[in-house]
């Protein structure tokens, strides 16, 4: 199981939202690039990059701020928000981003869909974001109508490999992961699955951990990690004394 710690910029500030409201937002730091060092130097083997702002407004608005922090890791890292036509994706991936994620446009226009993954292959990545089972767009501020179970198979079936399944109602709450949830998403799509939302403590991670049969291959952490729940290099720690148990 793959730790992957978050990077959420807003107004060029790292920070942490509750269930993605605008209104419920935490800063934690002035310095992204500072904040990717420091988790590269605890361990991380990849960060994940959201351009909070690029959310809201539908294109990204950090491209500076992720260039710098490619530049100053080693590490791979992945980066999403507003990444909602092909100019997008080719600007994220220019700035050296490993993988674009790919959020409302997923939803809203499968053919470009098809043609991204034509052209990137497992460089893109879609983001699967559900509240009450129900998948979100537009920077989590609309439904899409469609359940995320329904959604993940249309996305196996245009050839997606991986997804970011966040559940929102869990996300930056602290309330631990909905295992259930990413339980029946990655069971019923067949999908690799990188879960986001809810991890508390250590032992969320080891929950999560046992998923990794039905294909949930790495979890996202954000505020258990920027209030001290969790150091970084506890949760390695705990998923590799999970893979070796299990």
């Amino acid at each position: 199981m793959l730790i992957i710690p978050a990077i959420d910029l807003r107004g060029g500030k790292c920070v942490r939202l509750r269930e993605g409201q605008k209104d419920k937002e935490t800063v934690y730091s002035g310095d992204p690039v500072a904040v990717a060092l420091e988790w590269q130097a605890e361990g991380a083997r990849w960060l994940h990059v959201v351009d909070l702002d690029g959310a809201f407004s539908g294109r990204p608005v950090h491209l500076p701020v992720i260039r710098d922090i490619i530049a100053a890791v080693s590490i791979p890292v992945q980066v999403g928000g507003g990444i909602r036509e092909r100019k997008a994706v080719e600007d994220v991936l220019g700035c050296g981003a490993a993988r674009a994620i790919i959020g409302t446009v997923a939803v809203q226009d499968q053919q470009l869909m098809q043609e991204l993954l034509r052209d990137y292959g497992s460089r893109v990545l879609v983001s699967v974001d559900s509240r009450d089972s129900v998948v979100a767009v537009a920077g989590w501020e609309s439904l899409a109508g469609v359940s995320a179970v329904a959604f993940g198979r249309q996305l196996k079936k245009i050839g997606v490999e991986r997804v970011v399944f966040t559940d929102i109602r869990r996300d930056g709450t602290l309330r631990g992961p909905n295992i259930p949830a990413v339980t029946a998403f990655a069971r019923e799509t067949g999908l690799k699955v990188i879960a986001s939302g809810g991890v508390s403590k250590v032992d969320d991670v080891n929950g999560l951990t046992a998923l990794e049969v039905l294909g949930v291959e790495a979890v996202i952490i954000g505020r258990a990690l920027y209030d001290g729940r969790v150091s970084l290099a506890e949760a390695i720690a705990a998923a590799e004394e999970a893979q070796v148990v299990s």
